[in-house]
């Protein structure tokens, strides 16, 4: 079965199973987000595909990668440089997601969300897509890459850390009932390049 997988660079058709993806990758996070835009009588998952099928912008499917199999799509990952927010930027940021922006590594490809369906997983596909978020961010230039974990997602944590990831910092998490982890941490990941093997 890994052998019939391509990873591909997603297309604007893929946006409904990116936005199904990002609901698995972001434990609560992206339907909390999503929740709060202005779209009376769509579905999470309309919102969530409206959203990635914007084009020219970070939050896009053009910054998604996905495993294919005969055109079904069995996982993605999602990432981009992470850049120095705009000093002059008044908004205050929501109380929820503040964890989240402190947690930035400027110059690192950060990874905004990486799934599988479940029946797809344990199959080494998930690797395959990291390599290739990896050859992405080799090809940019950028010499780590980045993402942030729950620390109660003790699984997701573990493998980061066997594929070479190591903790850079963490915040508290703030509390909603969207969230899957309501307490604990928020941990940010970095993966230097230059690593034998990375």
């Amino acid at each position: 079965m890994k052998e019939d997988v391509q990873i591909r660079s997603a297309r604007l058709e893929d946006c409904a199973d990116i936005a199904r993806l990002f609901l698995i990758s972001s434990e609560g996070l992206a339907e909390y987000i999503w929740s709060r835009i202005d779209l009376p009588g769509l579905s999470t998952i309309e919102i969530g595909a409206r959203r990635y099928a914007r084009e020219g912008t970070t939050f896009s499917y053009e910054n998604c990668l996905v495993a294919d199999r005969a055109g079904d799509v069995l996982g993605m990952v999602h990432g981009f440089p992470m850049e120095a927010q705009s000093a002059d930027s008044d908004d205050s940021p929501d109380p929820v997601l503040a964890p989240y922006a402190e947690l930035e590594d400027i110059g690192s490809f950060y990874l905004s969300g990486v799934a599988l369906y479940p029946q797809y997983r344990g199959l080494g596909i998930g690797t395959r897509l990291l390599d290739a978020a990896r050859d992405r961010a080799r090809a940019l230039g950028l010499e780590r890459l980045s993402l942030i974990c729950f620390e109660r997602n003790q699984q997701a944590t573990r493998l980061y850390l066997r594929l070479g990831y190591v903790e850079i910092d963490r915040r508290a998490i703030v509390s909603h009932p969207a969230l899957r982890y309501r307490d604990g941490d928020a941990v940010l990941l970095v993966r230097p390049l230059d690593r034998p093997g990375a």
